[in-house]
């Protein structure tokens, strides 16, 4: 099992382990996920115990996912070329390590250079587990097989809080990030025992310019996006990074059309199904990360929860997915609906739910329960299916960069929706109160009664509603959008079938 295999054999057949396989993989996946969001409950600790400023704590959170992100597509490009097991395997190794040195870190400096390196584990985690789930599955398997690690993805942030809490509470803060080795260690066996290489065939040579260049340039618009809620979208550091990356990911787009063996093929785009997935993964991901950047501070500001509580009252959504997952809910659709009908209907959903929360959660959780419950539920139908598209519409031998584009556009897509729904919820909030302070914490603290009290927060309820509106809005038009491109690439299909 451990032989390097054709792509044509490994797409178009079962390997007799897949399931346990899946199983390896996603424990691989969910070390990552939870690395994602753990941090957030250790802030006060590493504030205490490092002497940590705001800006060291800040960059202890980016330098992790701000390697991951600028890393995704080479990743994948070097997983393709060298080998998915292999990438995998050293992908676990560096995140195993990175995280022993993280977990011993003495100084700001230390924990934000372990930090950086577990990154890039992370990034090798990230392609190499959805692009070896593509090759061990066939085309009858795949979307559920999808749906279950995707699955992962929404237990790994609602149970990363939680778990960085526990250990908290009973132990210091470098076991936040010892607790990785463990896993990584098993992961690692398992990998090495179970896991069948996969790579492409035609050895293509490396495009180091494009991997170069597709890392800087990811990497500063991703920094642009992470550092535009603390320093303003207009400020020189904002832009600066923001039009590098456009300009480097411009020079990334002209070089790969023109070098003999390109990182990307940028014919994908000329793809109707890519494209349409494209549009569908990241108005998802748009949606999902906005509300939930929203709701934290409703459930926070507004109906007046601690941060663990508020924490614990956004877990239906993951449920939703995790339960409508496990029972393949999703994949028994997909298959009776289609790809379209299937996207469409869970992004309806998805706006549906954002809605609910817009027009019943003012002050009433029940009103957000039920948003959350239909989130939820748009969420495992849209996202397993736009997945599979996404990695239907490239050949099995690019399956590495396929899921680096997946990671990538969810990546873009988190940072858009807490840049636009953030920015409509404050302009809304300033139009509503015209008060000097910058956030609702601060506009409170500056009334001078209870009855301007009110009357902020008030304000900041009615720029929370529509906010998530303007995201249900953007998240059924984009489900309309991504639907129509993909029947009409199934109908061009057909012709073309037809015709030969």
């Amino acid at each position: 099992m451990t032989a390097t295999t054709a792509e044509s054999s490994t797409a178009s057949s079962r390997h007799p382990q897949r399931w346990l396989i899946l199983g390896v993989i996603c424990l691989a996946q969910l070390t990552v996920l939870l690395d994602n969001t753990v941090l957030s409950v250790a802030i006060p600790s590493l504030t205490r115990e490092l002497d940590a400023s705001t800006s060291d704590i800040q960059w202890m959170i980016n330098a992790y996912s701000l390697v991951q992100s600028g890393l995704l597509l080479t990743a994948g490009s070097a997983a393709d070329r060298y080998g998915r097991k292999k990438l995998l395997a050293a992908g676990l190794a560096l995140f195993g390590v990175g995280s022993l040195a993280a977990g011993l870190a003495q100084s700001s400096a230390q924990l934000i250079a372990a930090r950086a390196g577990m990154g890039v584990g992370g990034a090798l985690l990230m392609t190499t587990t959805l692009a070896v789930v593509v090759q061990i599955f066939d085309d009858t398997e795949r979307v559920k097989a999808i749906g279950l690690w995707a699955t992962i993805n929404s237990l790994g942030f609602a149970a990363g809080p939680l778990l960085g809490g526990f250990m908290l509470d009973h132990f210091w803060w470098g076991s936040i990030f010892l607790i990785n080795i463990p896993v990584a260690l098993l992961g690692l066996i398992a990998v090495v025992k179970l896991v069948p290489e996969s790579k492409n065939p035609r050895g293509e040579r490396p495009d180091l310019l494009g991997a170069l260049l597709s890392t800087i340039g990811m990497a500063a618009v991703v920094y642009a996006i992470i550092s535009g809620p603390e320093h303003g979208w207009t400020s020189s550091r904002v832009l600066v990074s923001a039009a590098v990356g456009a300009l480097v990911l411009g020079a990334f787009a002209l070089w790969e059309l023109r070098v003999p063996y390109p990182m990307l093929d940028m014919h994908f785009f000329r793809n109707q199904r890519f494209i349409g997935a494209v549009a569908g993964a990241i108005l998802v991901a748009f949606g999902l990360s906005g509300s939930l950047f929203l709701l934290t501070q409703h459930l926070q500001f507004v109906l007046g929860y601690e941060p663990l509580e508020a924490g614990l009252r956004t877990a239906p959504l993951a449920v939703t997915i995790v339960a409508l997952n496990l029972a393949g809910v999703g994949a028994k659709l997909h298959a009776k609906m289609g790809t379209p009908v299937t996207i469409a209907s869970g992004m309806s959903l998805l706006a549906a739910g954002l809605a609910a929360i817009a027009l019943l959660g003012g002050d009433d959780y029940n009103g957000l329960l039920l948003g959350l419950i239909v989130m939820g539920a748009g969420i495992a139908l849209a996202m397993p299916a736009m997945a599979n598209a996404i990695m239907s519409a490239i050949p099995p031998e690019k399956a590495g960069v396929g899921a680096g584009i997946n990671g990538t556009l969810a990546e873009f897509g988190n940072g858009l929706g807490v840049a636009v729904l953030g920015a409509v919820l404050n302009s809304r909030f300033a139009a509503l109160v015209a008060v000097p302070a910058a956030s609702f914490p601060a506009a409170m603290a500056a009334a001078g009664s209870a009855g301007e009290r009110e009357r902020i927060a008030d304000a900041f309820s009615s720029g929370l509603e529509t906010s998530q509106l303007v995201g249900a809005a953007a998240v059924f038009a984009g489900g309309v959008l991504a639907a129509a491109l993909l029947r009409r690439a199934e109908r061009a299909d057909s012709v073309g079938k037809t015709a030969a």
